[in-house]
């Protein structure tokens, strides 16, 4: 049976439309920045990435007292008694090895895809600071949800942001930092600020839910608000009151 004309030109009018549709996909595709979109997602997947963390937190502590790792002694399974001793950055990586299982082996969860260091293949054969992208924030606890558990490790003091990733070092011996409540404090030019001045960041809470925080708000919402630590090695109390973060 020939087809009438108004179904030819209704058929015609459908396949225009597709071609249509698929020009202008390519055109979005092409005007959208990549860079963009690339950093938009490893954003979404680094703060996916403390998520997991916060979860495998509650886990730990579930079965260890109620207390997360630099909360609970080495007998129980923590890491509390080395944080008796000052300078503790380098064992940074210890907190997420004793994680592992509440982790489910997943070595790729404590690696910021932004980040330049790439994630080990297991938590313990060649496991250690330069397969971490996360500080730990070794006085927080659920009791003051408000509290910095964790967080990107491309934090730094002042104002002007670092070139470089701000506490943690390059070379993966850590940092065992004391930082003042009173600020201020900023990201570095690395990992999500991808050079912005204004820097930006990702943090994780002492009830385990993930936040995005700029310099600004992260000093604001967070730090100027945070309890004051108690557990600072003898000698090494610092003048004003502040939070004790150890860098990987």
């Amino acid at each position: 049976m020939k087809q009438t004309a108004q179904q030819n030109l209704s058929a015609f009018t459908i396949i225009e439309t597709l071609v249509v549709i698929v020009v202008l996909a390519v055109l979005i595709s092409m005007l959208l920045p990549p860079r963009r979109v690339h950093s938009s997602l490893n954003r979404i997947s680094c703060v996916n990435n403390l998520k997991e963390i916060g979860t495998a937190y509650r886990l730990w502590a579930e079965n260890n007292g109620d207390l997360v790792p630099p909360q609970q002694i080495v007998k129980k399974g923590g890491w509390a008694d080395l944080l008796t001793n000052a300078d503790q950055g380098a064992i940074c990586w210890t907190n997420y090895a004793l994680m592992a299982n509440d982790m489910g082996q997943s070595p790729k969860l404590v690696i910021c895809p932004a980040d330049e260091r790439k994630y080990s293949f297991s938590f313990t054969n060649g496991f250690d600071n330069t397969h971490v992208s996360y500080f730990v924030g070794v006085s927080a606890n659920d009791e003051f949800p408000r509290s910095t558990l964790g967080g990107d490790r491309n934090l730094g003091p002042g104002t002007i942001p670092s070139r470089d990733y701000g506490y943690s070092p390059k070379n993966g011996k850590g940092n065992d930092v004391a930082v003042p409540i009173s600020g201020p404090v900023s990201w570095s030019l690395k990992m999500h600020s991808a050079a912005n001045p204004a820097g930006s960041g990702n943090i994780l809470l002492g009830d385990g839910s993930a936040q995005q925080a700029s310099s600004v708000s992260l000093y604001q919402n967070w730090l100027r608000h945070a309890t004051r630590a108690t557990n600072w090695p003898a000698g090494h109390v610092p003048a004003s009151p502040s939070i004790r973060l150890v860098f990987p």
